[in-house]
């Protein structure tokens, strides 16, 4: 991976921040404040520049005294009014930058759902076999893997913010241009462009989440989890009716959803363009008062060898080196391969349970209706399951939990599959939250936002990389064996290794600690 190849410095290797407990000093000396006071200083600095009146708080403080003097009464109003704008924007920063995290969270997952209720029109329509419609359902994870690595990259570059946008933009233009793209291939290259930007805001919204909120990692995580669910059922439920409401059309009822990246747009696109230098937002350093500059990746742009770091207790000793790859960490690769194993199921659970059920002689409204169970179940699990997690020490009685529950969805659709639906559909719903504990997991097992960064690349593009597969073996299986016993097979016997990986991903580690340092050569 690209990104395996980034160094994490041992001076990152820092305690990390409990759902509920005060965030530590980062490796700079910084010290996070609380979430109001986090997404005010992030909006205060976005919306400034937006506006066109840039607003920092330490940059104000600055100006009010060196104007001070002569005209000390008018430096005095100036500075009391800019601290007036500063505040405002303080509070709007607060309810913006959770607002943009719900926002994306919904967009990421309708543009392949919306696809899964509509893939038998779709493959009418198109011409498409069994195989290359079990290739479509195989291009989000390819998309993931292949795009989701750039993400860091591209964040340090261009700032979170900007990067997010943009992927925002790229959603909204795919998901409307596709269904009018003509043909397979162009369907397919409008359904990439698509999932392009969804993979770099999947790398990027649990590094947002432990960069802007880190001493509520869980909360968040858990409110960004439940909005990807609710997304997720509503284009499952909503797409077969408002095909219906517009006269039929499966290509309406696909392009509907750009709708959700528009209006993610618009939150998005101020906090990136408030961006200074190159996307770093600049902070006030909270633990001794100076200006620095937080890096894109989530570290300070400050001095890594401060004194107060440095006789800081909390913090393992280094290891001899600085250069480390994380692919190194057992932990890293457990959590990628863990990663890869839940995606394959809940591609395959979304582009293809609908069909599943179909075959089965369930009819084809009440089929999306069960997938928008599957997905819908999600919301509230996704919302706990975090929170649970975060209090745990160890995270893997969940993942077997999660696991027990996708071999008996499973068996149910093998065994009778119009039997009791309603019942496999919350069984597999209840399995498809190990994404969210996956999320928890990624902000749980690094110590610092850059080994975040890194360990959500590693082990998203990693996973995605591994189930790649999956949907487009499951949909050569179903056309050449005419049934669905060979793939739920399939999908059953993934289950036991899923459940392992995840025991071994959920025991209090760090990935840090688990990587020979070495020093780099000279």
């Amino acid at each position: 991976m690209a990104d395996d190849e980034t160094p994490i410095s041992c001076a990152e290797r820092t305690a990390p921040a409990r759902d509920g407990a005060p965030a530590p000093r980062s490796a700079t000396g910084a010290a996070a404040g609380t979430v109001a006071g986090t997404a005010g200083r992030e909006a205060g600095t976005a919306a400034g520049p937006a506006a066109g009146t840039p607003v920092d708080a330490a940059e104000t403080g600055t100006a009010s005294s060196a104007n001070a003097g002569p005209a000390g009464a008018g430096s005095a109003g100036a500075g009391s009014t800019a601290g007036g704008t500063a505040a405002r924007a303080a509070r709007a920063g607060a309810w913006l930058l959770p607002a943009g995290i719900v926002l994306a969270a919904l967009n990421l997952r309708p543009a392949i759902t919306s696809l899964g209720a509509l893939l038998e029109e779709v493959r009418d329509g198109l011409g498409m076999s069994g195989s290359v419609a079990g290739l479509l359902t195989s291009v989000p994870s390819l998309c993931f893997a292949v795009f989701g690595v750039t993400a860091p990259r591209l964040a340090r570059r261009w700032g979170l913010a900007g990067v997010v946008c943009a992927g925002m933009a790229a959603i909204g233009l795919g998901v409307l241009v596709r269904p009018f793209a003509g043909g397979t291939g162009g369907f397919l290259a409008a359904s990439a462009l698509a999932l392009a930007g969804i993979a770099v805001a999947n790398v990027l919204m649990p590094v947002i989440v432990k960069r802007w909120f880190p001493d509520r990692v869980g909360t968040m995580t858990g409110l960004y989890s439940m909005a990807l669910a609710l997304g997720t059922a509503l284009a499952a439920a909503a797409t077969v009716p408002v095909t219906g409401a517009l006269g039929g059309s499966w290509r309406g009822g696909l392009a509907i959803w750009a709708v959700l990246a528009v209006a993610a747009l618009l939150v998005w696109a101020p906090l990136a363009l408030g961006r200074r230098d190159g996307g770093r937002p600049h902070r006030t350093n909270g633990t001794n008062g100076t200006n620095g500059t937080e890096k894109a990746d989530g570290s300070d742009g400050a001095d890594s060898s401060d004194s107060s770091d440095r006789s800081d207790s909390s913090r393992p000793a280094a290891g001899p080196g600085r250069g480390v790859r994380i692919s190194a960490s057992p932990t890293a690769r457990a959590l990628g391969c863990f990663f890869g194993l839940q995606a394959t199921a809940a591609y395959v659970t979304m582009g293809w349970l609908p069909q599943i059920l179909r075959d089965a002689g369930v009819p084809a409204s009440s089929a999306g209706v069960l997938l928008a169970v599957t997905m819908g179940l999600g919301i509230p699990l996704s919302y706990v399951l975090p929170r649970v997690a975060a209090s745990m020490r160890h995270q893997s009685p969940l993942a077997v939990l999660l696991g027990v529950c996708g071999l008996s969805g499973y068996a149910g659709l093998y065994l009778a599959p119009a039997a009791a639906p309603w019942a496999w559909a919350l069984l597999l719903g209840v399995s498809n939250c190990a994404f969210p504990l996956v999320l928890t997991l990624i902000g749980m097992r690094a110590r610092t936002g850059p080994g975040v960064v890194r360990l959500s690349a590693f082990a998203q593009s990693t996973g995605y990389l591994i189930s790649i597969p999956g949907p487009l073996l499951v949909g050569v299986l179903y056309q050449h064996s005419g049934g669905w016993g060979l793939p739920l097979g399939l999908m059953a016997a993934l289950m036991v290794p899923q459940i392992l990986l995840g025991v071994r991903a959920g025991r209090d580690r760090y990935v840090e600690d688990e990587i020979p340092a070495r020093t780099p050569a000279r």
